[in-house]
């Protein structure tokens, strides 16, 4: 037994007989994602989650007797785990297991345990032997079911949890994540689904010729929860109990249960008690820092969760100038298509320079070119877009609006600031988004690394450019949201006032939840989704998992 690894939890190696995959993300990668069928679970355990309080006779029994919640663990055996119920029925010890599920029938129609629930079942009982102590009885209690299942503790049974141990063991000393299961159905129950993408990992490794079409997109890796934005400089953030306060000069204006909070942007002097910060990082909730006029300076996040492959990966590959150029060809190509696409729904640029900007682009996705040239058929694509940029602006804000082309650092007027603020949104949450599967975000491969520079943030970010940070700007335009009078210019650039800031958080959450089509799979899913799905293939492909990486275009 390798030293090196820990202990293995049981609930791991039940992991591996319902999936090696699920066992190498939950127990290697450290991914653990709550939905439906977890929590329910959680509520199945609750009675016995609570443990019984020993005293000195330790797990010495009385008749009748029982222990909840008794924490197991054996070097010899490299494993360790929790058991739900030991009770002395007068006739010898007997383990209980709580699953939320229903029992599998045999060839006779009668209702047995589940492989994976008697192996649990096994590896308790193997646990409690190493501490002098013999299990008579072993049965798993379902839920659905509402029944008790006896689980015969057999010296095969024995035998086959520690060959299973073994392997599982394996697998996670081999440092390579086990492929997808294929059309499997326990892939639609499972809580690692979202993250594991099996259809598309299939698909981004090239096994298969043509992404498999589907209508259901994959289920988000948490609920949909809400993005706290505090941008009084007066106001004071705290945290009592399982809940975040906004208050402002002590009063209370508002109450988040932590559980629900998906994210928190912090603007200018806003304070924050360290209660509240440690809640975040306990349930992996960034805290995003933004200067008043809207800068993004940086973020407080909990350690990433994924192992060091990706990064390890991601190093080794940025040292492949020709492989550095490939992802830049096809970030680039999408970038230009999306831009192209956008000027084609909502202005009245000139077919010459549809056609120019759909050359440069064919161009940047030939893969024929360095990174040089590539920067310089963006540089020549973004000139064509910027110039007509001002056609997509209708009616009252194109005579209001004037706009004359790109500027940042400062922006010098109002479009140029609704631009800059959605950029630094965007490089936030992609982030936030590369550290949090295990990206180095300061990495890039088109972007060349800066100090505090997210390059690989602003790598991803390339593509959606446009259908995000640019689309906004125009709606909150054209729809007539914002006016004049709700930016202030000054020497050092032009940016929006409060008011100003409020309606450009409405209509950037509006366009991050509005649903689009996956270009490869078909299926609909809002922006915020795409662009954690765009990171995972990334992911993926850093870690030699997928063939080549497939940026996001529009229709």
């Amino acid at each position: 037994m390798n030293p090196d690894l820990p202990p293995m939890p049981v609930r791991r190696l039940h992991n591996y007989l319902y999936c090696p995959r699920l066992f190498y993300l939950q127990w290697v990668e450290d991914l653990f994602v709550e939905n439906s069928d977890t929590a329910s679970g959680a509520a199945v355990h609750k009675r016995v989650d609570e443990p019984s309080h020993l005293r000195e006779q330790d797990l010495e029994m009385s008749e009748r007797a029982a222990l909840r919640s008794v924490a197991v663990h054996s070097e010899a055996l490299g494993l360790t785990g929790i058991v739900d119920l030991i009770e002395d029925t007068g006739n010898g010890r007997q383990l209980l297991e709580y699953k939320r599920g229903a029992p599998r029938r045999d060839e006779d129609g009668n209702l047995v345990a589940k492989d994976n629930d008697a192996a649990q079942l096994a590896s308790y009982a193997l646990l409690l032997r190493e501490e002098g102590i013999e299990i008579a009885r072993a049965s798993v209690y379902y839920a659905a079911e509402k029944k008790r299942v006896a689980v015969p503790l057999t010296e095969a049974l024995f035998e086959n949890t520690l060959q299973t141990l073994r392997e599982a063991r394996a697998v996670a000393e081999s440092g390579v994540c086990p492929p997808p299961l294929r059309n499997d159905p326990r892939c639609l129950h499972c809580s690692a689904y979202s993250v594991c993408l099996p259809n598309e990992s299939t698909y981004w490794a090239g096994l298969l010729t043509d992404a498999p079409k589907d209508k259901e997109p994959p289920r988000p890796p948490i609920d949909d929860g809400e993005i706290l934005v505090v941008q009084n400089p007066r106001a004071y953030v705290g945290r009592r109990g399982g809940e975040m306060t906004v208050a402002l000069e002590g009063e209370i204006l508002t109450k988040h249960p932590l559980e629900q909070v998906q994210a928190v942007y912090i603007f200018g002097a806003v304070q924050m008690s360290t209660q509240a910060v440690q809640g975040c990082l306990e349930r992996s909730i960034p805290i995003a820092y933004f200067s008043p006029a809207g800068r993004f300076l940086g973020m407080t996040s909990g350690l990433p969760t994924s192992g060091t492959d990706a990064r390890q990966g991601q190093y080794r590959l940025f040292g492949e100038p020709g492989l550095r150029a490939k992802l830049a060809a096809s970030i680039l190509s999408a970038k230009i298509h999306n831009q192209r696409v956008l000027l084609m729904r909502n202005g009245d640029a000139p077919k010459v320079v549809l056609d120019l900007m759909a050359s440069l682009r064919d161009q940047a996705g030939s893969g024929d070119y360095t990174l040089d040239s590539l920067r310089g058929i963006e540089g020549s694509a973004a000139a064509l877009y910027f110039e007509h940029f001002g056609t997509m602006l209708k009616g009252t804000a194109f005579e209001n609006f004037d706009f004359n082309g790109r500027n940042r650092r400062p922006p010098k007027d109002p479009v140029n600031a609704l631009l800059s603020q959605g950029y630094s949104i965007l490089a936030k949450e992609l982030t936030g988004m590369c550290h949090a599967v295990g990206l180095d975000p300061f990495l890039g491969f088109l972007h060349q690394p800066r100090y505090g520079r997210p390059a690989l943030a602003l790598d991803l970010m390339e593509e959606f450019r446009p259908l995000l940070a640019d689309s906004v700007a125009i709606s909150l335009l054209n729809r007539r949201e914002l006016d004049v009078g709700d930016f202030t210019r000054t020497t050092r650039g032009t940016f929006m006032g409060d008011e100003a800031r409020k309606q450009f958080w409405r209509a950037w959450f509006r366009r991050m939840d509005t649903e689009v089509s996956h270009p490869q799979f078909g299926y609909k899913m809002s922006y915020r989704r795409m662009l954690d799905v765009q990171t995972r293939q990334f992911w993926r492909f850093c870690r030699g998992e997928a063939t080549e990486y497939h940026a996001f275009t529009t229709r």
